[in-house]
C-alpha cells in the first residue's frame, strides 16, 4: 500500500486534540464554576458569562480572521491559534481580575475561531480523496472526547486542586500540542489570492443549504442540551446527570465511528440517519420522559444521531465550498457559534414560558425543516 492510500494518523490525533483543546477550553467553567465565581469574587452567574464571552469571541472574529489570513501557510495559522489558548488559559489560572478573565476568554475564543475553521481543511489536504471524510471523522472525536471524558477530569481536578489547576493544565497541554504539530503535521499553503472573497462563498451551490442546517439543527440540539440538567430534574432524574451524560458521550462515540466508516460513500444517507434518529430521541423524551428505561434509550440514539452531524456539516461544508471550502468552514464555525449561543437564550424563555416539556418538542419541531432541506439539498449540498 502505498502513502497515498494511508491516513496520516499521527498527523491527524494531534489535529484531533487541538478539537480536544478547543471544546475543553470552551466547557471547562461549567465544570468549575462554584470555584471560580469564588476566586474571582463574583456570582455565579457572572462567571457563567465566561462561556458567552467566548462563544462571542469565536462569533465576532471567525469570518473576518479566515479573510485576513487566507493566503497563510494553514500550519502557522494553527500554531498561532493553539498559542492563542496556551496564553488565554495561562491568563486565566493565574488571574484574580474578573475583568481580565473574561478579556482571556475572549481571546481563547478567538482561537477557538481560528482552529475550528482549519480543522476540517486541513483534515481533507492530508487524506487521500477517498479516505478525506474519514480523516474529519477522526479529528472530530474530540468533540466527543472533551465532553464525556475531559470535562469529568477538569471538574475532578479543579475539586482536588482547586480550579486555576485545572486551566494550568489545559496550558500544558497546549504547549505540548505546539511541540506535536510543529513535528508532526505537514505544511499546507493558504489560498492564492484573487480566489473567492468570503461573502462571495455564499453563491457557491450547495453552501446555503449546508450551512442552513448547521445552524437550524446545532440551535434545536442545544436548546436541549443545555438545559438537560433541568429536564431531567423534571422527569425524576436529577440524581443521574452525570451516567445519562456518559451514555450520551458513549453514543456519541458509536456514531463518529459509524460515520467515519461510511462518510465517503455515503454522507446525503448519513445526515438523513442522523437527523431521524435525534428526532425520533426528542419524540420519545417528549411522550415518554416518566419512562427511565425510555428516556435512557432516547439519549443513546440522541448520542448515535448527533455524534457524527459535526462531521458530516464540516464535510458537506468542504465539498460544497470547493475552492472556497475554508471561507464555508469559517462561515459554518460563526453559525454554529451563533446558534449554540441562541440556543442558550431560548431555552432560558422556554424554561420560563413552558417548563423543561417544552426543550423536547421544540428539538423535534425545529428537525422538520432540517430533514426537508437535506432532502431538497440532493445536487448541491448534501451529494
Amino acid at each position: 500500500m502505498t502513502s497515498t492510500e494511508v491516513l496520516p494518523r499521527t498527523a491527524l490525533l494531534s489535529l484531533t486534540t487541538a478539537a480536544f483543546v478547543t471544546v475543553l477550553t470552551e466547557a471547562l467553567p461549567a465544570g468549575v464554576l462554584p470555584g471560580m465565581s469564588a476566586g474571582l469574587g463574583v456570582g455565579e452567574s457572572a462567571a457563567g458569562q465566561a462561556v458567552t464571552v467566548y462563544a462571542l469571541g469565536t462569533a465576532l472574529t471567525a469570518i473576518p480572521l479566515a479573510a485576513a489570513t487566507a493566503t497563510w501557510s494553514r500550519k502557522r495559522l494553527l500554531l498561532a491559534g493553539v498559542a492563542g489558548f496556551a496564553v488565554a488559559n495561562t491568563v486565566t489560572a493565574l488571574s484574580a481580575d474578573y475583568v481580565l478573565t473574561m478579556a482571556a476568554r475572549f481571546v481563547a475564543g478567538v482561537a477557538a475561531g481560528v482552529v475550528w475553521a482549519l480543522l476540517a481543511g486541513y483534515a481533507r489536504r492530508l487524506a487521500p480523496a477517498h479516505l478525506q471524510g474519514k480523516a474529519i471523522a477522526i479529528v472530530m472525536t474530540g468533540i466527543p472526547l472533551a465532553l464525556s471524558l475531559g470535562i469529568p477530569a477538569g471538574t475532578f481536578l479543579g475539586g482536588l486542586l482547586g480550579w486555576r489547576s485545572a486551566f494550568g493544565v489545559m496550558s500544558a497541554i497546549a504547549v505540548v500540542l505546539l511541540a506535536w504539530i510543529t513535528t508532526a503535521v505537514p505544511d499546507q499553503p493558504g489560498q492564492a489570492r484573487g480566489r473567492v472573497p468570503v461573502l462571495r462563498t455564499l453563491a457557491v451551490p450547495g453552501v446555503v443549504p449546508v450551512l442552513v442546517v448547521t445552524l437550524v439543527f446545532v440551535l434545536a440540539h442545544t436548546v436541549l442540551y443545555t438545559y438537560v440538567a433541568t429536564f431531567l430534574a423534571h422527569a425524576g432524574m436529577g440524581d443521574a446527570v452525570d451516567v445519562v451524560l456518559l451514555v450520551f458521550g458513549v453514543a456519541s462515540m458509536a456514531g463518529i465511528w459509524v460515520v467515519g466508516a461510511w462518510i465517503d460513500r455515503a454522507l446525503r444517507p448519513l445526515m438523513i440517519l442522523s437527523t431521524i434518529l435525534v428526532a425520533v430521541a426528542a419524540a420519545l423524551l417528549a411522550a415518554f420522559s416518566g419512562s427511565h428505561v425510555l428516556v435512557y434509550a432516547a439519549v443513546t440514539l440522541w448520542g448515535l444521531g448527533w455524534g457524527g452531524v459535526p462531521t458530516l456539516l464540516q464535510t458537506a461544508a468542504g465539498n460544497a465550498g470547493g475552492e472556497a471550502a475554508d471561507n464555508a468552514q469559517a462561515m459554518l464555525v460563526t453559525l454554529w457559534n451563533a446558534a449554540m449561543a441562541a440556543g442558550g437564550v431560548a431555552g432560558g424563555v422556554l424554561l420560563d414560558a413552558a417548563g423543561p416539556m417544552s426543550f423536547p418538542w421544540t428539538l423535534l419541531l425545529l428537525l422538520l425543516p432540517v430533514l426537508a432541506v437535506v432532502a431538497g439539498a440532493r445536487r448541491h449540498g448534501f451529494r
